[in-house]
């Protein structure tokens, strides 16, 4: 069963990237290489959204980590809850192929009442009370985190990483797992991919892909996790190197300023406002920060033009993955200290 699951999902699997091009399997050595390894044999495939990564070698390492010691470890959190605050994540921010993904995971884990309620987005409605208290703090109807201290770093982290990986995934993959009016047996493949996510996958093994770092204030919440904590500080060090290599300075300004001045929140449908907030850069920076923006805010509206009018100048697929990762990692970061700040409130 598990081998037809991934057969299945491999069809179409790399290709479905866009703008860059992936290390194919057999091209990839060195850190790519061993993360490669840690994903298709703890994940059961080599997942898209982790794969797209694979230009900047140490940001696929930082982008597994977080995935890695939150959603797929054996840990103190369930799965299927896990999965559930993955839906709701993705959900709230229009990412519509990690809820294609994710939300079938939810087939495979859940009563298919629960499931279905959880993929419809009707919180109040979820049976199982632990997965009804997580999507409701996930979906910010609750301050704090409905967990005890020992589980709050995989439920945190499950819900930081998708805050991350929504964005990147909105850039650089289509808009659904699927086509457009394919039907797909939701259920039946999340049946097909249960052995996968009950698989035993101890903490801490992604940790050692990356160098030690010290961990930041406000990852706090990543305390009592050895693991958690480890892969989380070691992720956002290798964000920021990325986004000191890849993004210029006033840049990185301008993209904190409107994350504190929006909120974190979509700005609609038009992209007006990220060509206006640019306006203010020099000249030979304004695709980078409107790209960067759009990442950071609105990532679905992301398409080949701005990819395009950043790439003018000669910017390479490291680099593209660089700005959009920093991008991306400011706001799940962002997401993360604004709910911390209202739970001590």
């Amino acid at each position: 069963m598990t081998g037809l699951f991934a057969r299945f999902t491999r069809r179409r699997g790399l290709g479905q990237i866009q703008y860059v091009d992936p290390v194919p399997p057999s091209a990839a050595h060195g850190l790519v290489a061993d993360v490669y390894t840690q994903v298709e044999r703890d994940f059961g495939m080599l997942a898209p959204p982790v794969a797209l990564h694979s230009p900047a070698p140490e940001l696929l390492a930082a982008a597994w980590a977080m995935v890695r010691e939150t959603l797929v470890v054996s840990g103190a959190v369930d799965r299927a809850v896990k999965e559930a605050v993955a839906t709701a994540v993705s959900q709230e921010n229009s990412c519509p192929y990690c809820v294609d993904v994710h939300g079938m995971m939810a087939h495979g884990l859940m009563t298919e009442r629960d499931a279905a309620v959880v993929n419809g987005g009707r919180t109040e409605e979820i049976a199982d009370a632990a997965i009804r208290r997580a999507v409701a703090w996930a979906r910010g109807n609750l301050d704090e985190a409905p967990v005890p201290a020992e589980q709050a770093p995989e439920l945190w982290g499950t819900a930081v990483t998708f805050q991350y990986l929504n964005r990147m995934v909105n850039v650089f993959l289509p808009d659904g797992l699927f086509p457009a009016g394919v039907a797909v047996p939701r259920r039946l493949i999340g049946l097909l991919a249960r052995p996968l996510a009950r698989k035993v996958c101890a903490p801490g093994a992604s940790v050692q892909l990356l160098p030690p770092a010290p961990l930041p204030d406000d990852l706090h919440w990543a305390s009592e996790s050895a693991a958690v904590r480890q892969a989380f500080a070691a992720a956002y060090a290798v964000m920021e190197e990325a986004g000191v290599r890849a993004v210029p300075d006033d840049v990185r300004e301008l993209v904190r300023g409107q994350l504190a001045l929006r909120g974190g929140q979509p700005p609609g449908l038009s992209r007006s406002w990220a060509q206006e907030a640019a306006a203010r850069l020099q000249p030979a920076e304004r695709a980078a920060g409107r790209l960067a923006l759009l990442t950071a805010i609105a990532a679905y509206q992301v398409d080949a033009t701005v990819i395009d009018d950043f790439r003018r100048d000669g910017a390479d697929d490291r680099k593209l993955i660089e700005l959009t990762a920093w991008a991306s990692y400011m706001a799940a970061r962002h997401w993360a200290s604004a709910r911390a700040q209202t739970a001590q409130r």
